[in-house]
Order: C-alpha cells, then sequence, then structure tokens
C-alpha cells in the first residue's frame, strides 16, 4: 500500500469506502436490469436510473478522497457528475422516444398491409399484448 492510503484518517476512508459500496451496487443492479428484463422499454430504464445515483456516488467519494489526499477542495467531479446527472436521463428519454417512434411506423405500415384489425396489433409497447 502507498503511504498516503495508510495515513488517511478514518473520517475520509469511511465515508469513501460507503460511496464507493453503495454506487457499486446500485450501478451492479442497473446492469443486471440490463441483462434479465425480457423488452426494450424494460432494459432502458436499469441503466437510465441508476447511471446518475451510482455514478454520483462515486464521483462523490473521488471528490472526498483526493481533497483529503491533496489538502485542498477537489471540485473537478462536481462538474463531472452535474454532467453526467443531467445528460444521462436526456439521452434515455430521447432513446426511448425514438423506440416509439420506430414502433410506431412499424405498426403503421404492418396496418397498411394487411386487412385484419387485430386489437394486438394495435400495441405500440411489445410487453402490453395480451395473449
Amino acid at each position: 500500500m502507498t503511504p498516503e492510503l495508510e495515513t488517511l484518517p478514518i473520517w475520509v476512508s469511511l465515508p469513501v469506502t460507503l460511496l464507493l459500496l453503495l454506487g457499486s451496487a446500485i450501478i451492479l443492479i442497473g446492469a443486471l436490469g440490463l441483462v434479465r428484463l425480457p423488452h426494450f422499454f424494460q432494459r432502458i430504464h436499469g441503466p437510465a436510473i441508476t447511471i446518475t445515483l451510482g455514478t454520483g456516488s462515486i464521483l462523490i467519494a473521488s471528490m472526498i478522497y483526493f481533497s483529503a489526499l491533496q489538502s485542498r477542495l477537489v471540485i473537478h467531479e462536481v462538474l463531472i457528475t452535474a454532467f453526467v446527472m443531467l445528460t444521462a436521463p436526456v439521452v434515455a428519454m430521447l432513446i426511448m422516444r425514438t423506440a416509439v417512434y420506430r414502433d410506431l411506423r412499424a405498426r403503421d405500415r404492418g396496418q397498411d398491409d394487411s386487412t385484419e384489425d387485430d386489437e394486438a396489433t394495435n400495441e405500440v409497447y411489445p410487453f402490453s399484448t395480451k395473449k
């Protein structure tokens, strides 16, 4: 271990450790949601929601650690946290809207080709169809 880590006070190492564990657990839950959920609209929520809190926790832990290590306030991570928290939900919303638009266009093309008006083909979201 480096000498800086051995001399780090407990009041710094404890919150840093807790925030790193919390952020890692939240990101792991989001990744599992991405892998395990069956449909696109369900899968997008795992990473979209958890990336803001998980990344924010890890960046705050980094800010506390380097502020204590360098004996001065390090705020670079605040800018990164603000950028991630502002852009991640917007990007997720745009991806979801694009998918809805794609599904609507596919549904409209499917209705033009077929003469049946089946209720299952009118559903936009694939997980909302009744089988």
